[in-house]
């Protein structure tokens, strides 16, 4: 996996998909209950720092709330390009995208009350890029402010595939263009640095129906794609019961001390 081709990929779906979700993910499902997770960081009159931003889908989600301003960033130019686009049907003064790099942050320290990634370190080729892409968050934050890291994890994915292994179902694989964190590195990483975190699961009753129960009451390729329709039923459940620990996405919740 280089860095080169990572680019590459993303470049191509900014592309292919313009300015709609599946630029980022095809699970619609997913980025709403990504969306829904981090917004409930969200608060009117804060400056954001959305890393990783895509095409903006999120961040104009997310300046719905009012915040003071969001600014998105993002490695792929011709994500921001999609971003800018988006901005202008829009028609919102409260977001701004620019070219950037979680792992050197064009912004002083202390900037933005709130800082978030959405499947932004996965996409980096190393644990020591990763973790300078997090120090970057940290640093960029203020002082008593978050910083969210919405991230996929190895452990969930290992769990998942061990119930997929007991009925005969192929084990589920990280994407050729990611890196999926370990919870326990990066957990021991945190606690180096001195910051306060906790971890909220907000998908595994969706990544429990989707990923292994529509398999055994369902025939998936029937459904190509995200588009089985049991899925929906278990995002409806995911809204209003949690837990368990198989939600291959993750929200660390990092608070930076004064």
């Amino acid at each position: 996996m280089t860095e080169d081709f990572i680019k590459s990929f993303w470049q191509g779906q900014a592309d292919r998909f313009g300015t709609s979700h599946e630029a980022s993910w095809g699970d619609g499902h997913m980025i709403e209950l990504e969306i829904e997770a981090i917004g409930k960081y969200v608060r009117q009159g804060q400056s954001i720092l959305d890393v990783g931003c895509a095409n903006g889908y999120a961040a104009l989600r997310h300046a719905q709330m009012n915040p003071k301003g969001i600014v998105g960033v993002d490695f792929a130019e011709n994500m921001i390009d999609q971003a800018r686009k988006a901005v202008v049907e829009a028609k919102t003064d409260r977001v701004s995208f620019q070219v950037g790099d979680v792992r050197s942050l064009s912004f002083p320290d202390d900037s933005f009350d709130l800082v978030y990634t959405t499947r932004v370190l996965i996409n980096l080729p190393s644990w020591e890029q990763q973790k300078t892409g997090i120090r970057e968050c940290i640093r960029v934050c203020k002082p008593g402010g978050h910083v969210l890291l919405s991230e996929a994890f190895w452990e969930p994915l290992v769990r998942l595939n061990s119930l997929r292994a007991l009925v005969g179902l192929p084990a589920l694989v990280e994407h050729d263009f990611n890196r999926y964190l370990k919870k326990s590195s990066l957990e021991e990483y945190l606690k180096s640095l001195g910051v306060t975190y906790e971890i909220v699961d907000f998908c595994s009753v969706y990544y429990l129906g989707s990923r292994f129960l529509r398999e055994l009451v369902t025939n998936p390729a029937d459904y190509p794609g995200y588009s089985n329709p049991i899925n929906a039923i278990f995002y409806d459940i995911e809204r209003n019961y949690s837990g368990g620990g198989f939600g291959i996405q993750q929200l660390f919740v990092l608070k930076k001390g004064a």
